[in-house]
């Protein structure tokens, strides 16, 4: 009779994490930055909650992760501890851990549930060679239209899907140096809608052509606030330490 696996305590602590994808590892998949990302747990001795089980595996749950190939400044993941650590230490030694170009941001405590149901939306950059004015002629007619059906290649085969209806914002600015670009709002749906989406629907609708290989970027990703269509952060702000009295030292005992 095969033993019972052993039964692994309850995590005591959650932390959530903000981290990026930038310059040449965008071309990460989720499944290589996820190894890569147990490893740096490991190498940096974090005390990580692990799964009950005959295979146990840390805790750690990913959410909405970008499309390999776009770069990211927002990209979220929690962990769950068997210890109570620092935040800022956690984020020190994750930090030195992962290769330039995945790069922590933000370590804090989670407040509890899902943050699958925080990401509610994202916002992206799209850096195009398309003149100015192609663009806003192909932005104008886009958004003058009440579908945009785009088929792209799923696990169960090609799928069609409209692609507009999840569009909150779409206009051309312009970076730094005065190059035309592509501000995109997107609403998490099912199924889900990427800004390569709208760059085919664009294309298909319009005859504009983004150019060859247009960068994307994820500025942000959170909860969405459909009056100022605004995307938030779905990270808490760190809990401010207590003063300490002067002359001695806080007592922070139930009473």
């Amino acid at each position: 009779m095969r033993d019972q696996p052993e039964q692994q305590a309850p995590p005591v602590q959650r932390l959530r994490i903000r981290y990026t994808k930038r310059g040449r590892l965008r071309f990460t998949s989720h499944r290589d930055f996820s190894r890569a990302f147990e490893r740096a747990v490991f190498r940096a001795r974090i005390p990580m909650a692990y799964s009950s089980g005959f295979n146990p595996h840390p805790r750690i749950s990913y959410a909405n992760a970008a499309p390999t190939g776009s770069a990211s400044e927002a990209e979220y993941l929690e962990i769950a501890l068997a210890a109570v650590v620092d935040p800022a230490e956690v984020h020190a030694l994750l930090d030195e851990a992962l290769p330039d170009g995945l790069d922590v941001v933000e370590v804090v405590e989670s407040p509890g549930g899902s943050l699958a149901d925080l990401l509610q939306a994202s916002h992206w950059r799209i850096a195009t060679t398309t003149p100015r004015a192609d663009l806003e002629a192909g932005v104008a007619a886009f958004l003058a239209t009440d579908e945009v059906l785009v088929e792209r290649m799923t696990k169960k085969g090609v799928r069609s899907f409209d692609c507009r209806g999840a569009v909150v914002r779409l206009a051309v600015v312009e970076d730094a140096a005065g190059t035309p670009q592509l501000d995109l709002v997107l609403r998490h749906a099912v199924p889900a809608v990427r800004p390569d989406d709208v760059l085919t629907g664009l294309r298909a609708t319009t005859g504009v052509e983004p150019g060859e290989s247009p960068r994307l970027t994820r500025l942000a990703q959170g909860p969405f606030d459909e009056e100022s269509a605004v995307v938030g952060d779905p990270s808490p702000p760190p809990l401010a330490e207590e003063p300490v009295p002067a002359g001695g030292v806080c007592d922070t005992r139930e009473r």
